[in-house]
């Protein structure tokens, strides 16, 4: 039996090493999103010609959305448990996660490499200071997972259950969760995700996440970067 907390053999490493985003699965291909506008028809096509592209690009660009859920996706995502939080508010996905109910190995905790600082116009941004020397702030979170770790162990250790001992866990404990996702939200996530607007460390995630996908869509991606975006 496999691993569930090791990450699968394609993935990308994200948040300096700390993190990672594997892909499981996936679901159909771009074939079977215009095979899917087609449907009324009744024709099938197994390859992508020069109209096949076209139609894509005609879907993608006027928001008729629906023959991109039929291509699916499941990722392995480990990340801190405030990148979960942001991840799940996107109901359109499906999750599992692994419980610390039921299991207490391979604990670990998510260290920044680098402190930012809190941006003063808006609330929910932050930015690099080159001249600020986080490592006594880094020492101290540190110090902090030990000591949380350290409570949590004690807290088994004399019998208390493990659903009400993991509240003493951190926010930037790492978890491990699965999540499925149609072509068409993926899209909207990414969209959202890999964004000067997000958080550094959930754009990783969105950036790896592309690298991922972008060999079993590569004309979606070619569009995406006819507009002038990354893939």
């Amino acid at each position: 039996m496999e691993h569930l907390n090791v990450p699968p053999t394609n993935h990308v490493k994200v948040l300096n090493g700390q993190g990672w985003v594997g892909l499981i699965d996936h679901l159909g291909t771009e074939s079977t999103i215009v095979n899917a506008a087609r449907v009324s028809f009744g024709k099938l096509k197994s390859n992508m010609e020069a109209g096949d592209v076209k139609l894509l690009e005609y879907l993608i660009a006027n928001k008729h959305t629906s023959p991109l859920e039929h291509m699916v996706f499941t990722f392995s995502i480990h990340c801190p448990l405030f990148i979960r939080g942001q991840w799940h508010r996107h109901r359109t996905w499906s999750y599992n996660e692994i419980s610390r109910r039921y299991t207490e190995i391979d604990m670990e905790f998510y260290t920044p490499s680098e402190l930012r600082r809190q941006a003063e116009s808006n609330r929910q941004a932050s930015y690099s200071d080159p001249d600020f020397d986080g490592s006594a702030m880094r020492e101290l979170i540190d110090a902090h997972n030990k000591s949380s770790m350290e409570l949590y162990e004690k807290l088994l250790a004399n019998g208390v259950c493990r659903e009400q001992a993991r509240g003493v866990l951190p926010q930037n404990m790492m978890v491990t969760f699965w999540g499925t996702v149609d072509l068409s939200n993926l899209l909207h996530f990414l969209e959202l995700r890999d964004s000067e607007h997000a958080q550094w460390e959930i754009k990783e995630y969105a950036v790896a996440i592309k690298k991922l996908i972008k060999p079993y869509i590569p004309n979606v991606a070619a569009y995406f970067e006819k507009q002038g975006q990354v893939w």
